[in-house]
């Protein structure tokens, strides 16, 4: 996934449901960064138009509220690696708080029409999830963090993994794709469930 992908945004209420159903059978959720858009100039008008019409497509079919007006403002460079690597540095820190601070960068991005790009952002949102501040901003800025957060984006990409949100379940050195793009979780919760049973009985 990628917090500032948007149809990560709308897929958070069906993934956060999954994970929730694959704890009760113990197995952990782990997130692991793909890397939407790295640098790059700012939006020109005929991409920014382009990305809005995706984010309302998202909208209108998960309900997922978005911050319309000012959004992408004129000189908004969309990148994604700070939001990335916010997410590895906080999984590296307290495994448990990744999550909730993938869920609070999207909220800001797409809900508040914050620049989760910016490193202050990223650091009050870690703050704001339990994870001190200096600790935070510290480790942010770490080469190994930077790194890490790459070698997330390598092991997707040499996957064949191109879209996101993209759901595996994973025993062993055994990877099963429950999905690649975003379904609902009347279509999922069943594949989930029966991988499960599957994987988990024998425990």
């Amino acid at each position: 996934m990628d917090p500032m992908c948007s149809w990560c945004w709308g897929f958070a209420p069906v993934a956060a449901a999954l994970f929730e159903q694959a704890a009760t059978a113990g197995v952990a959720a782990h997130l692991v960064m793909g890397g939407l858009r790295s640098g790059g100039a700012a939006l020109d008008t005929t991409t920014r138009q382009y990305i809005l019409e995706h984010w309302r497509a998202v909208q209108q079919t998960t309900g997922q509220p978005f911050h319309f007006e000012g959004a992408l403002a004129d000189g908004f460079v969309y990148d994604t690696e700070p939001a990335c690597r916010a997410v590895v540095t906080a999984r590296r820190l307290a495994e448990d708080l990744a999550w909730p601070l993938a869920r609070g960068i999207q909220q800001a991005f797409y809900a508040q029409g914050r620049d989760t790009s910016e490193v202050a952002t990223l650091v009050a949102l870690a703050e704001q999830v339990g994870i001190p501040r200096i600790e935070f901003a510290e480790a942010f800025d770490l080469a190994e963090q930077a790194r890490a957060t790459q070698a997330d984006i390598t092991w997707a990409r040499d996957l064949g993994i191109a879209g996101f949100p993209t759901l595996l379940a994973q025993n062993g050195s055994q990877l099963a794709l429950l999905t690649n793009g975003y379904q609902p979780l009347e279509a999922l919760a069943p594949l989930l469930g029966a991988w499960l049973r599957h994987n988990t009985e024998a425990r």
